[in-house]
């Protein structure tokens, strides 16, 4: 009687498990799946995947995800005079900015990280960003009283924001902000949002790199994202993520950098020594948040390997794989970071 009744609920989990898949079969018939053609924007190659009940949906929610992405361009460049980034960098030091509530939005998360990160990620790096693009322009190493002066004005206890009026000011003068390190990631964040209020039921947002994903792709359960490898320059592939409803963000020195002389110099600087961070070829960072991805991917940049894993592993939902300057060919990763490496 007893094995009666267990072969029962064996051929019970069985019918349920095959309904499953037949369920699962027919919903994924019933999606379509549309990607968008690469557009440049926020200064690189960008790309949008949809996953809707239909085509006009995909299509639209990728046409209201890159209008959305395009305005807040507009909001964050400093090199545009006419962004609400640029006026504040020219006024705040004067009297308040009042600003887009958005804009607002990502200088309140970018000192929330600069304070988790104990200053690692500070977005008031932009005068020192402007200096060493100058010095290598010259040719010519920065001197100990240009660093010192940098020194002065660089910190983000030097930001006030004001949320009952959605304003900015500069504590002391010659301060320049620099979103560069949050920037995409806020970007991808506000994306999604904007692509499932318009009816996708899945995404991908590629921003130069920074992805933001949600949902299923079609026909499958998971996003296979390929992470570049800091040694190959023919976009040869590192590994691959198998991800879902996460944000995934790459910074490092292979790509982007200054020379002076014969020696390179990593576009990420430590705000708090002036000089650029130079332990880490590349560190990929695999949370819940755009912004926070982009951030701590910095951050890690700047702390070094084992500071930064440190700070990693302390926290939930966090992960880190980082390939260290010293051997481009070692993988380091956080305790958890397998769950999400693609095997197949």
């Amino acid at each position: 009687m007893k094995s009666k009744k267990i072969k029962i609920l064996l051929l019970s989990a069985t019918a349920i498990f095959i309904l499953y898949l037949i369920m699962k079969q027919i919903e994924s018939r019933r999606f379509v799946s549309i990607e968008s053609p690469n557009r440049l924007v926020m200064n690189t190659i960008a790309k949008i995947i949809a996953v809707a009940p239909d085509e006009k949906i995909a299509q639209s929610s990728i046409d209201a995800a890159f209008k959305e992405v395009y305005r807040l361009e507009k909001l964050m460049n400093r090199f545009d005079p006419n962004s609400q980034l640029s006026q504040i960098n020219r006024f705040a030091a004067k009297e308040p900015v009042k600003i887009d509530k958005d804009l607002f939005e990502i200088l309140k998360l970018s000192i929330y990280y600069s304070k988790e990160t104990a200053g690692a990620f500070d977005i008031t790096v932009g005068p020192l960003v402007d200096m060493w693009r100058k010095c290598a322009q010259a040719n010519s190493m920065p001197t100990e009283q240009q660093l010192a002066d940098i020194k002065k004005i660089i910190g983000y206890d030097k930001l006030v924001l004001d949320s009952n009026n959605f304003s900015v000011r500069f504590t002391i003068d010659g301060i320049r902000l620099d979103l560069g390190g949050i920037a995409k990631g806020f970007a991808a964040d506000k994306a999604q949002e904007i692509m499932k209020k318009f009816g996708a039921a899945g995404g991908l947002i590629d921003l130069g790199g920074q992805i933001a994903c949600f949902g299923n792709p079609k026909n499958s359960d998971k996003w296979i994202i390929g992470i570049r490898n800091p040694v190959k320059k023919d976009n040869k592939i590192l590994m691959k993520l198998a991800l879902s409803n996460m944000a995934v963000a790459t910074s490092g020195n292979y790509e982007r950098f200054y020379k002076i002389g014969q020696q390179r110099f990593s576009h990420i600087f430590n705000p708090q020594t002036e000089i650029s961070a130079e332990e880490i070829s590349s560190v990929t960072i695999i949370c819940p948040i755009g912004s926070e991805s982009d951030a701590l991917a910095t951050a890690i940049s700047v702390m070094g390997i084992e500071k930064g894993l440190e700070f990693i592993e302390q926290r939930k939902n966090i992960e880190a794989i980082i390939v260290p300057a010293e051997n481009k060919n070692k993988l380091i990763k956080s305790n958890n970071a397998d769950r999400y490496i693609f095997t197949k």
